[in-house]
């Protein structure tokens, strides 16, 4: 999954998606902590990144799409927010050291859907942060996968474009596939192209697991933007982790 031609029409689908509230809840959980630099490790086109690059914090965006990275360079420099952009797989990421905070937003952590690749970027984060520097990023919980995404189609068409978007169960609780046709127009017809992302959710305990076993420590969760600590429910849709690098 790379979002190759996606990512012309990424932002016009997703332009209801609370970045707001992920900006907000970010803000709120490193206030005070004297926090100065932001890796944004699956970026995308750079949203949630100008954001926070606008309320103070020096950006790094990290994509594994060179397409979603040229729009995020783009809406930056049209408003001049020195942001650097890098083109890794979080799976081979390098390169990083001494950061203060690393996040992880829009969906990014349920594409990592083997537990050793999960171990892997886990390991690699941690080696990026600084010691007491903090990561934070968040998954679908099993609840949303298998209540609003299992075996459900979806669709929608804008002025200029549409699509077909189908999500398939997996074999195992919180894994989704989804084969998304979309529709853009060219000329005077429309054109398709086919997308197939693969994604899936654990439960709470193996991401904490990992966490530990990859060095953090003081593993915090959170539910659905509420900045109360281990307050996850039964019904909550979208699963916050806070962890933190050990101190040397």
């Amino acid at each position: 999954m790379t979002y190759q031609q996606m990512a012309a029409l990424y932002d016009e689908f997703m332009i209801d998606a609370p970045y707001q509230e992920w900006v907000r809840f970010t803000k709120e959980i490193l206030k005070d902590r004297h926090i100065k630099e932001i890796i944004d490790l699956g970026c995308g086109t750079g949203e949630i990144t100008l954001k926070l690059s606008e309320a103070g914090f020096q950006l790094f965006g990290v994509d594994y799409s060179e397409d979603m990275l040229t729009l995020a360079a783009q809406k930056a420099m049209e408003v001049n927010l020195p942001i650097q952009w890098y083109c890794q797989d979080l799976r081979s990421l390098e390169g990083f050291s001494n950061i203060d905070c690393a996040i992880s937003y829009c969906d990014v952590i349920n594409y990592i859907t083997e537990k050793d690749e999960l171990e892997n970027v886990f390991g690699r984060v941690y080696d990026l942060l600084k010691p007491g520097g903090i990561y934070l990023f968040y998954v679908h919980s099993i609840f949303r996968i298998e209540s609003r995404y299992k075996n459900q189609t979806f669709a929608d068409v804008l002025e200029d474009s549409a699509y077909i978007w189908n999500c398939v169960e997996g074999e195992s609780p919180g894994e989704v596939f989804h084969d998304l046709t979309f529709f853009t127009i060219k000329g005077d017809h429309y054109i398709r192209f086919d997308e197939y992302h693969h994604q899936r959710t654990y439960p709470i305990h193996i991401y904490q697991k990992i966490l530990q076993d990859s060095g953090f420590e003081n593993i915090k969760t959170y539910a659905d933007f509420s900045l109360k600590e281990n307050n996850v429910k039964e019904e909550s849709e979208r699963i916050f982790f806070y962890a933190e690098k050990r101190k040397e």
